[in-house]
């Protein structure tokens, strides 16, 4: 009786060692660069506006409005009919009782946060508290914000409703689809901050210099929404929020110069 086992050879024989699995190559590697391709084109296409936008030449008029809103609501009506053919249309716009207060309380907050950061990083007097005075010189003079305060409010609702559908579903949708949907909402956060990167230069003062007051909000918001949108599973927490918060800085509480 041979005790030996079967041969080295024998190709039926199983080996009892656990291979290491072969090094991740560029090929495998060239879907997932595919995937984000998109989030990546959007986020390009809205700093390419936020560009025009924030322009010195822009600033107080119409067409600040309109280069600020209007590619997120092309991207939004793109994000809206992917949604519908997916099936999660309904669940990213559903209403449950209680998201007002969601949206105004988490406002609120941030609000309060958008004070406390002023007071610090360009307080009055200082030289940096130019970059407050220079974001708030596109969105206009105080009295014809007043004057045409049904148009700005229906501005704000357009804006924050297209820029949650883009940003928190639709990138955060296709960042899922390639890398997974636990750390989605965070690159979709770094990518929404990217968008605006374009205001360091054009909000830049000749005594502070560059301007990244935009760029820093972007960030904070950006996690905030996002995690509204992961915690509670749909978009229109996050859409009261942004709303809440737009109106009450540019028309209720200002960070910066007279009331309106």
């Amino acid at each position: 009786m041979d005790a030996q086992g079967p041969s080295p050879s024998d190709p039926s024989a199983k080996s009892t060692r656990t291979e290491a699995p072969p090094p991740r190559s560029l090929g495998s590697a060239l879907p997932i660069f595919s995937k984000l391709a998109a989030p990546l084109g959007i986020t390009l296409v809205i700093a390419l506006g936020a560009t025009f936008a924030f322009s010195l030449e822009r600033a107080g008029t119409p067409s600040f409005w309109a280069w600020a809103v209007l590619p997120n609501v092309a991207f939004a009506g793109l994000g809206l009919a992917r949604a519908r053919r997916d099936g999660e249309l309904r669940g990213w716009l559903k209403f449950v009782w209680g998201d007002p207060t969601r949206g105004i309380v988490s406002a609120a907050v941030m609000v309060g946060a958008a004070l406390a950061f002023v007071r610090v990083v360009a307080p009055a007097g200082s030289p940096r508290e130019s970059w407050m005075a220079r974001l708030y010189l596109q969105f206009g003079d105080p009295a014809a914000l007043r004057d045409h305060a049904t148009l700005v409010a229906a501005a704000i609702v357009v804006a924050a409703f297209a820029e949650e559908v883009v940003w928190r579903g639709l990138v955060t949708r296709l960042i899922a689809e390639a890398i997974g949907s636990r750390t989605a909402w965070l690159w979709a956060a770094v990518l929404y901050a990217l968008a605006h990167a374009p205001t360091i230069y054009c909000l830049r003062d000749p005594v502070a210099g560059t301007n990244p007051v935009l760029v820093l909000a972007a960030v904070a918001l950006g996690l905030v929404w996002g995690g509204m949108a992961r915690a509670f599973g749909r978009l229109t927490p996050g859409i009261l929020s942004h709303i809440a918060f737009d109106w009450c800085v540019i028309m209720m509480f200002r960070l910066w110069g007279p009331g309106v």
